[in-house]
């Protein structure tokens, strides 16, 4: 009673969906497979899935000896006769989503519809009318997570809490004990037991040096029900949390100041970003903006931050709080909070509206309930589903509050703090100073992540998901008193030379030459920020569509220029951090007047506003800008008396000559 089917070729063939990626053999110049070379490893069978492993030899021109093999796993898995009932995706709540192109729609169109990646939750018969009532019940088959044998004893447990940190929110969905974490049966117990079988999902205990975790997950693509996740558990994770916490921490909290943290608070580190993996296989994304709903001030209440966390959403990169300050007694400095260890009040909401069953009503009806849902939510920031990536500056990894600025002085403040601390907290007695020089970069990529904060907001715009039936507009140029406060900021900490950072005290024992460049790469990376083609353009469209109300590109390039060239102004002496800077920023107007902008890859629309350069205004206000400086320099040469200030102006003068030939410019476009 049963079929044979011929799947040879599949495994022995180059059959693209079950090989080397095809997103890589262009890069990698994958010319076909050498069949002699590549062979099934193993075969493993399982009640609802066969595991494939076989090693595959790709002949590749780019590859030293010609040929590139690796370990491949393809998974067959057997679906549900009854598919679950779909949910529909609506963009203001943040969710992963499967699609089809419906043919059977009676529309004029091809309609591409969405549905929600969720667990099969469903309410048993016998406890329907419990539910009804309001009262919490069990599903009919809970989600369950084993925690890989390989996992340390001392973390597993830290694993299992940010596991079951979710069942607060499946609580407000109407279930109980929807989500449980459990350890695998030994050996001798089930020796048949596998991670591989896909009854089982497991956070699985990696033995690898990257500083990562990830959680994928596999959906039936005819429903979006998740049948299977296993988390990723890579052992250097911790290393990660190590970084972040004493970076953005260490100047209020003394355990972070060691080399190697307390085994209760690395736990409790562990169990945030359990909880933080846990989330995807949910079915939830990044909620990049819900840290925005929270006053930069309130992160520093104790009363506010041991009720609600540093952010409404665990999704969110919201990490430490580095907003906190020395004698903030009682702060909360992680995510974890009184009301639900982790999960947040905007988790809560997206878990609801994501996997409260709807009893008894038609596919239309449950649509208006779930819009419903969000409606009733809409004026409460804490329920915002704010996307990574694009061009909302509210919706940024790595930062906290609902003010760039306030928040990364207060973070600077602390890293000034941490900088003169950082030898005694990084080194012992007979060791090298690798350690030092590794959390000196890591202070120092923390200060970048506040310049970029801050420098988002400049050209930036506000994206907040809306329905017709909503009020206000869904994107709103961010304010011009704030973008012109954005500039001040860097002009302040960044342009102004940083020299809190360049502690001789660190550099003598790290490093024999370095600081200049390192000073001058990490200005000039932020001027070319400020200064991208497509910020430019949103600033220019800012001002055609508000005039007087919004921050020009005129004026932002006045207050950059002054703050560049303050020494101009006042005869102060112009050291050689800033002569490296005042070329940099020469140089990169020099770029604006001789480049187009580079063409825009597929999918970044979100993040590149695509411009014409040379039909805007952008390089008539920029020979502007050369022309004033250029005036400036000449008085300048004549008032300085330092013979290092005098060439610099006149080759600066040089470079701005050269910068507006004509002849180059046209030739350009």
């Amino acid at each position: 009673n049963s079929v044979v089917i011929d799947v040879t070729d599949l495994y022995k063939k180059d059959i693209k969906s079950f090989g080397y990626p095809q997103s890589s053999r262009k890069r990698n110049k994958i010319t076909g497979l050498d069949t002699k070379l590549s062979f099934i490893e193993s075969v493993r069978s399982f009640p609802m899935n066969i595991e494939a492993k076989h090693i595959k030899t790709y002949k590749s021109s780019e590859a030293k000896n010609g040929q590139i093999s690796m370990v491949l796993n393809n998974s067959m898995i057997l679906l549900a006769k009854v598919p679950m009932k779909r949910r529909y995706y609506d963009e203001r709540v943040g969710w992963f989503t499967t699609s089809q192109t419906d043919y059977g729609i009676d529309n004029q169109e091809a309609e591409t519809v969405k549905y929600l990646d969720r667990w099969r939750l469903e309410v048993k018969d016998e406890d329907i009318e419990k539910f009804k009532k309001g009262e919490l019940v069990e599903p009919k088959k809970p989600i369950v997570y084993y925690i890989d044998r390989a996992t340390p004893k001392k973390w597993g447990k830290y694993i299992k809490q940010g596991i079951e940190d979710w069942q607060a929110a499946f609580e407000v969905a109407g279930f109980k004990n929807a989500i449980l974490a459990k350890d695998p049966p030994t050996k001798e117990e089930d020796p048949d037991w596998s991670p591989e079988d896909i009854r089982h999902s497991v956070v699985r205990y990696l033995a690898s040096p990257s500083l990562n975790a990830n959680g994928p997950h596999v959906s039936d693509p005819r429903s979006g029900e998740i049948i299977e996740s296993d988390i990723n558990w890579y052992h250097n994770i911790m290393r990660l949390l190590r970084n972040w916490y004493f970076v953005q921490t260490s100047a209020v909290d003394p355990e972070a100041r060691e080399i190697e943290f307390k085994n209760e608070l690395m736990g409790e580190l562990i169990r945030f970003v359990s909880a933080h993996e846990v989330g995807h296989t949910l079915g939830l994304p990044h909620n990049m903006g819900s840290s925005s709903a929270f006053p930069v001030d309130s992160l520093r209440s104790a009363t506010f931050t041991q009720k609600y966390g540093t952010a409404p959403s665990i999704m969110d990169y919201a990490r430490f709080n580095y907003i906190a300050q020395p004698g903030d007694e009682g702060v909360a400095l992680t995510p974890s909070h009184w009301e639900s260890p982790n999960v947040g009040v905007y988790d809560k909401f997206s878990v609801m509206w994501g996997y409260k069953p709807i009893l008894d009503v038609s596919e239309e009806k449950e649509k208006d309930i779930l819009k419903k849902w969000i409606i009733d939510k809409e004026d409460d920031k804490m329920y915002r589903f704010g996307p990574s990536g694009g061009i909302d500056p509210s919706s940024q990894t790595e930062d906290l509050g609902d003010n760039a600025v306030k928040a990364s002085e207060y973070g600077i403040k602390n890293l000034k703090r941490i900088i003169p601390e950082l030898m005694e907290w990084t080194t012992e007695d007979g060791e090298t100073y690798d350690e030092l020089e590794y959390m000196y970069g890591q202070v120092l990529g923390q200060f970048r992540r506040y310049m970029g904060h801050v420098s988002s907001n400049i050209g930036g715009v506000y994206q907040y998901y809306k329905t017709s039936d909503q009020k206000g507009a869904v994107y709103t140029h961010v304010n011009k008193n704030y973008q012109k406060a954005c500039v001040a900021f860097l002009n302040q900490h960044l342009f102004e030379t940083p020299y809190w950072m360049i502690n001789k005290d660190i550099l003598d024992k790290i490093e024999y030459a370095g600081t200049t460049n390192r000073i001058r790469s990490m200005q000039s990376s932020y001027l070319n920020r400020v200064l991208d083609f497509g910020r430019m353009a949103r600033i220019i469209e800012n001002e055609a569509l508000n005039g007087s109300n919004s921050y020009s590109l005129t004026e932002m390039m006045s207050d950059l220029k002054d703050g560049i060239w303050s020494e101009l102004k006042n005869k102060k002496s112009i050291d050689v951090y800033r002569r490296n800077l005042q070329k940099s920023y020469i140089s990169r107007l020099g770029y604006i007047m001789k480049n187009k902008q580079s063409k825009i890859k597929p999918g970044w629309g979100d993040y590149i506003t695509a411009v014409k350069v040379d039909a805007s205004d952008i390089r008539s206000v920029t020979m502007g800008v050369l022309i004033d400086l250029k005036k400036d320099l000449k008085r300048g040469v004549k008032r300085y008396s330092d013979k290092s200030i005098k060439s610099h102006l006149s080759y600066c003068i040089v470079m701005i000559d050269d910068a507006m030939k004509m002849e180059e410019i046209i030739k350009s476009d």
